[in-house]
């Protein structure tokens, strides 16, 4: 019982240190947190539109538009990145 109450504290301490890093960040830096997760979701649409177009069943058509994710969601990301980096050179972040 020990061990996993040292491990539980150890979790909460990390998870805290995270929060206080949130709760004190610029604009500029969670704009680069956003803009790091819009472009995972851009990642993963472009892996999953590549897996659509290799299937192996040319009927077997989902109903997702990987491409079309992948694009607006790049596009997004990008945008966000270039705010943050701007708002870093300005000297907000």
């Amino acid at each position: 019982m020990g061990i996993a109450r040292r491990r539980a504290a150890h979790h909460m301490h990390a998870a805290m240190k995270a929060l206080h890093f949130l709760r004190f960040a610029s604009d500029a830096t969670i704009l680069a947190l956003i803009a790091g997760g819009v472009l995972a979701i851009s990642a993963l649409a472009a892996w999953r539109d590549v897996r659509r177009r290799r299937r192996r069943n040319i009927d077997a058509v989902g109903i997702m538009p990987w491409r079309d994710i992948a694009a607006i969601s790049s596009i997004a990301g990008m945008v966000l990145l270039a705010m943050a980096v701007m708002g870093w050179i300005k000297g907000d972040g």
